[in-house]
């Protein structure tokens, strides 16, 4: 998630800085969606009643609009179906299912929205005309106007609005003047506006963090296998994450099988597919589930005592129970890797 000294950074990069500093606090809270994280941040524990109308509320419901959570009026009311939305939210994020405005489920929300619009800017990769009018066009002026850079109507056309925005995002981050979306660009806004991910909470068998990143290779064993994965608890999740910086819950298992010289594909469905049926999951097997799509999305290795550990996205590398009303629903099944 964003931290406070780097959104104060990237909103002073922003060509929208100057309307925030010209502005009364309740005005540019709705301009750019930058300025509205710096409005959640800066709040008080959120814990929200029916029927209640806030500036809080009416970001929260334009951010799951944005993620596509939420598509009814924006109005700044807690009631019925911005309980649902936020339900539907936290159920594919691994949050307690409560449907409640709180300060987990408001970071997690900024988190999923900036995850978002920065794989918007990932998926392009080509360069675009003058007049060109499509869907493209629309999900940059989008991914612009989300980092600040963008200040007109999202109309889908690529002419000199657009292209003065991208350039501005250019010079903001020093970068060469050309029109053309990099994967240089790309990654130097992810790595200008997401700070440095935290040290890893204490873990239980007192690891350290520079002893997980020196497991070293074994035969496979479960038993090796769950101590390797039991190593990296407290690590914070990252979407994409295959590295002790952070782990998403493929690249966690990958991790774990590739320290213990066993090689599995990235995605959950891979996994699924070049793995093998058990009846009964044993230590060191994969659980799966089916979490945010149809199919096995999310995957962890099975401890015992309906046991597994996982890289969940609210709580990072951590031990969940199978029996818990969440996994019980969406278990899948469990599947063994193979040499």
């Amino acid at each position: 998630m964003l931290a406070q000294a780097q959104l104060n950074q990237i909103v002073k990069q922003t060509v929208a800085y100057s309307y925030m500093v010209s502005q009364p606090f309740s005005v540019y809270v709705d301009a750019y969606p930058v300025f509205q994280n710096y409005w959640l941040m800066n709040q008080e524990e959120h814990v929200f009643v029916y029927g209640q109308h806030s500036t809080t509320i009416r970001i929260i419901q334009q951010k799951l609009n944005n993620l596509h959570y939420y598509d009814e009026t924006i109005d700044g009311e807690f009631g019925l179906l911005t309980e649902y939305a936020l339900k539907k939210f936290q159920r594919e994020h691994f949050i307690e299912i409560d449907g409640t405005i709180n300060t987990e489920t408001i970071q997690a929300i900024m988190d999923a929205e900036y995850r978002f619009y920065l794989s918007e800017l990932k998926s392009f990769d080509r360069s675009f005309q003058f007049g060109e009018k499509n869907e493209e066009v629309e999900k940059l002026q989008k991914a612009l106007f989300y980092f600040g850079f963008y200040q007109a109507n999202i109309d889908q056309i690529y002419g000199p609005i657009t292209e003065a925005a991208l350039l501005e995002a250019k010079e903001a981050f020093s970068l060469p003047m050309t029109v053309e979306i990099t994967e240089a660009f790309v990654e130097t806004i992810q790595a200008e506006t997401v700070p440095e991910i935290v040290e890893p909470k204490q873990k239980t068998d007192n690891t350290s963090k520079q002893e997980v990143k020196q497991i070293k290779k074994i035969p496979q064993d479960s038993n090796q296998i769950i101590e390797s994965a039991k190593a990296l608890q407290g690590i914070p999740y990252l979407w994409g994450g295959t590295s002790t910086s952070g782990f998403d819950c493929s690249g966690f298992l990958q991790y774990v099988f590739s320290e213990n010289s066993i090689t599995i594909p990235r995605t959950v469905a891979d996994i699924w597919n070049q793995s093998s049926h058990v009846d009964q999951a044993s230590l060191g097997d994969i659980v799966f589930f089916e979490t945010y799509k149809k199919g096995p999305s999310h995957a962890g290795i099975y401890l015992g005592n309906d046991q597994f550990i996982h890289a969940s996205a609210s709580n990072g590398v951590t031990i969940s129970n199978l029996t818990e009303s969440y996994w019980q629903q969406r278990y899948l099944g469990s599947r063994r890797i193979s040499n």
